[in-house]
């Protein structure tokens, strides 16, 4: 039964190996530059309008954590910021923690 199989292994000839070395390495680098501007460019573009925004904290603004907590800054160190949350509650978060800078007088319209 695998007598049918074993001829038409040994009829293939060694022709096609050079294009499909070719092949290899162009689907390769197409698959760098896929990843390349599909993954890593935009990752680093968001990472440093992340960092900018982090650097340009200032008190009185208004930000948003992540976790979802909207306050307005009112201590600003090297890596942590005061934020009241609300009238008399302050909480220390890390700066990573901000999320995004809210336009002012957001908060009082909520």
């Amino acid at each position: 039964m695998l007598d049918f199989f074993i001829p038409a292994a040994h009829a293939q000839d060694a022709g096609g190996a050079a294009g499909g070395g070719i092949a290899q390495i162009i689907m390769l680098v197409g698959f760098v530059l896929i990843f390349y501007f599909l993954l890593w460019r935009p990752q680093s573009k968001r990472a440093k309008q992340h960092k900018n925004l982090i650097s340009n904290l200032s008190k009185g603004d208004e930000v948003v954590i992540g976790g979802g907590i909207m306050g307005r800054i009112t201590n600003v160190t090297d890596d942590f910021l005061s934020m009241e949350i609300a009238e008399g509650t302050v909480v220390n978060v890390q700066k990573n923690a901000v999320a995004s800078v809210l336009p002012k007088g957001t908060l009082k319209s909520i």
